[in-house]
């Protein structure tokens, strides 16, 4: 469990984020890529995106494991501003934190060399990555961003009119069951124990399609505190990749080219003869 701790000044300042992240969008879909689900609208999109993003996938996979810790700095806070101040924001990432999250991220998994580009801040390495994350973005998920944006705004509206009418708190009581205020505390389902202190920050809550099951936190507390929860309505099948550093669970590892030997296996009648297991 998450326990987020809440002054009465973070309630003044913490809100619903004005619409969908196209970032956060963008890694937590790379889970549902890799999910065997039920859902038709995924279904389809898992089509449209393994047919026209194998080039970015072989970079972003390696980094997006399928369960578990990924690093903060492909989610950066510019991106609720959108796609390009998100992806700069992801290129000026201090060389210290790529190392240190990077670090963390080899400790769950075995990583490609060229990885090492990222850590070192390697202006080539980070382009080619903010390249992939733009393509990808462009090729697999711009196109079902009217749905998208649809289901989170949807969301977003229910919790605004909860924080216009009645408060902070009063929309902090409408995210159950998987959200629960018990003042000054926001219990979230969360697959490790953690605390975290908001310290008169406030919260943003970003509502989001590809995030499934359980809400998904950054994991440097130093970062403005973001917490992104299933947008009301998203079917419950994907399993939310946890960020956290401890104690995550089974994971599967994929290298290089490696990367992409479980997609395939569920676009269409394939998925029928090749099964994969699964993620965050």
């Amino acid at each position: 469990m998450l326990r987020v701790h809440f002054t009465a000044r973070d309630l003044t300042r913490t809100r619903v984020a004005d619409g969908a992240d196209p970032l956060w969008e963008t890694v937590l879909s790379l889970h549902s890529l890799r999910e065997c689900r039920a859902d038709p609208a995924l279904a389809s999109w898992r089509q449209h995106a393994v047919r026209h993003g194998p080039g970015p996938l072989r970079t972003l996979l390696p980094l997006v494991p399928k369960h578990g810790y990924f690093p903060d700095f492909l989610t950066p806070f510019a991106a609720l501003d959108g796609v390009e101040p998100g992806l700069e924001a992801v290129m000026s990432t201090p060389r210290s934190r790529l190392r240190t999250e990077l670090t963390l991220l080899s400790g769950h998994r075995a990583l490609p060399g060229w990885v090492r580009g990222i850590g070192e801040g390697e202006p080539a390495a980070l382009r080619h990555l903010a390249r992939s994350l733009r393509t990808y973005h462009h090729l697999a998920i711009a196109p079902s961003w009217p749905r998208i944006a649809g289901r989170v705004g949807a969301d977003r509206a229910l919790r605004a009119h909860a924080l216009g009418q009645s408060g902070a708190e009063a929309m902090l009581r409408t995210f159950g069951p998987v959200m629960r205020w018990r003042p000054p505390v926001l219990e979230v389902d969360y697959p490790v124990e953690r605390e975290l202190f908001l310290q008169g920050r406030g919260l943003v809550l970003v509502p989001s399609y590809f995030c499934r099951d359980e809400p998904v936190a950054l994991v440097d507390d130093a970062l403005p505190p973001v917490l992104v929860y299933p947008a009301a309505g998203t079917g419950s099948p994907a399993a939310a990749t946890s960020r956290t550093a401890t104690a995550e669970g089974p994971r599967f590892r994929f290298s290089g080219s490696e990367a992409l030997r479980d997609v395939p296996s569920l676009i269409g009648a394939r998925a029928a003869a090749r099964t994969a297991g699964r993620r965050r």
